[in-house]
């Protein structure tokens, strides 16, 4: 594998369940409407993260839960775990299942981590979202519709590379995702424009990389 080579998510297991259960429906808050779920696990959680978020764009879905598991997907607690679970829902089991495949097409065919070394044993995922979802809007306590970057990368590759990040766009840093992660990962979701969302998105890239290069410069 080369440098900026993708590294691309695979998606580990998928099921509906068509009327959930209500004391289940209970347990997750669930709103009366919301009768039907999409499951869906994933070995990358990032790309899965951005790409459930696609869904609420395509189909009339909710993001109702979305975790990380400890110590990411090389320590699975099962063959279909991976690194993280997804649930989405909605009002029928037909839009539910257009949630899934919108979030399965873009998961596979859109939101790819990148090598940022020849070993790949160093990968990074700068990713810019054109128009957030109902999730990512959320989280960034955003407009739905607004562009965003969502950066993500080792511990201090990602601390040092947001920051130059928000030196090279005109973006603003709406949430920063502390070191460690539970895949003891870091990153951050910033707003702008689109193309200054590109912008941030190369800036952090070329940061990165400059750690696969060399590690210790000062």
């Amino acid at each position: 594998m080369s440098v900026l080579d993708p590294i691309k998510p695979n998606i580990l297991s998928a099921r509906l369940i068509p009327n959930v259960h209500p004391d289940f429906a209970a347990q997750m808050e669930l709103r009366p409407e919301q009768r039907s779920l999409a499951l869906i696990t994933c070995d990358i959680d990032d790309a899965l993260y951005v790409s459930l978020d696609e869904a609420t764009k395509k189909a009339e879905v909710e993001v109702v839960y979305a975790h990380s598991f400890y110590a990411g997907s090389a320590h699975a607690s099962g063959p279909l775990s991976g690194e993280i679970i997804g649930i989405l829902a909605g009002p029928n089991p037909a839009e539910v299942k257009a949630g899934l495949e919108a979030c399965i097409a873009y998961a596979t065919e859109e939101a790819w981590f990148y090598s940022a070394n020849e070993d790949n044993t160093l990968a990074f995922f700068p990713h810019t979202i054109s128009r957030s979802g109902s999730y990512l809007s959320k989280a960034a306590g955003v407009p739905e519709g607004t562009p965003l970057a969502y950066l993500i990368a080792p511990p201090i590759e990602s601390t040092y590379a947001l920051d130059a990040a928000l030196k090279a766009a005109d973006v603003v840093m709406r949430l920063w995702w502390k070191p460690p992660s539970e895949t003891n990962f870091g990153g951050g979701l910033l707003s702008g424009s689109q193309s200054a969302c590109r912008s941030a998105c190369l800036a952090f890239q070329d940061a990165v990389l400059d750690f696969g290069r060399c590690a210790i410069k000062y």
